[in-house]
């Protein structure tokens, strides 16, 4: 590297460096968590370590086209589980970018469904959901992580049935380490591989965090749809006003009609009182 790349890696290295010295003839030598980075005043410069994925992804969260994947609804006790994947391309990215498209937690609910029917119409996408009374059901056989991998990569299947060619760079936000996705998958019949995998990469890459704005829409969405037809409001998350909010529910419509609109493994279920049948 020249004297000014160094320093930019420096620079770059930051938010990752747990330890900084100066051994003799270096400019520096970093340790992060995953490895350890030497600059030597010959210009060379040593990277040692394991895994070393996330040091190129971020030089390359601006290769185009990408295609990223997200879900929303899993730390939700009310609610589907959401699952979108979305192709950007570079032209794509320009309209795109600054509209300041990011991790969907980060963005008001308003926000998002305006943000999503913009990606829609751009992006090449697919988005998939899976109602509460359906998911109770399969979640007596296959657990969160099982399900997440298979919708996953059922939204990247869908991709290609729908006649897109999905892109060399594919990124999926880390909730399960590689080998073990592959091994839920071992079983279907259609799987995609060539996937990357990195955490918090909703913040690092657009495709990613484009999948994430049309899962969260798609989330409120079938809100919105469940409170029309129960005329009745859903608390979000799994908190304190989320146990009010189904015992009151649970009060009004019975204990039966809970399996299709809430995720019944949720510990929130085991705090409600069954007193009205």
């Amino acid at each position: 590297m020249t004297k000014q790349e160094i320093e930019q890696l420096k620079e770059k290295l930051k938010p990752f460096t747990l330890k900084l010295t100066q051994p003799e003839y270096t400019f520096y030598q970093i340790k992060t968590e995953n490895c350890t980075i030497t600059a030597y005043t010959s210009l060379k410069v040593v990277f040692q370590g394991k895994d070393l994925d996330w040091l190129e992804s971020n030089d390359a969260k601006d290769d185009y086209p990408q295609a990223g994947s997200d879900e929303v609804g899993t730390g939700d006790y009310f609610g589907p589980v959401t699952v979108a994947a979305c192709i950007v391309d570079a032209k794509a990215a320009v309209q795109l970018k600054p509209l300041g498209i990011q991790d969907s937690k980060q963005i008001t609910d308003p926000k998002i469904r305006k943000l999503a029917a913009k990606i829609k119409e751009v992006c090449p996408h697919s988005i998939l959901v899976v109602q509460n009374a359906k998911y109770n059901r399969v979640h007596q056989s296959h657990n969160m992580v099982d399900i997440k991998c298979r919708l996953h990569n059922q939204a990247y299947v869908n991709l290609k049935n729908k006649g897109y060619t999905l892109p060399e760079r594919i990124i999926i936000d880390q909730f399960v380490q590689e080998k073990s996705y592959y091994r839920y998958l071992q079983n279907e019949q259609n799987v995609i591989h060539g996937i990357h995998f990195e955490t918090k990469a909703e913040n690092k890459y657009l495709a990613v965090a484009c999948a994430s704005i049309l899962a969260r829409n798609a989330f409120l969405e079938s809100l919105d749809k469940m409170e029309e037809a129960y005329d009745f409001h859903f608390e979000k998350g799994a908190g304190p006003k989320v146990d009010q909010c189904a015992q009151a529910f649970v009060d009004r419509f019975g204990p039966q009609e809970l399996e299709k609109v809430a995720k019944l493994h949720f510990k929130n279920t085991e705090k409600l009182h069954f007193t009205k049948l």
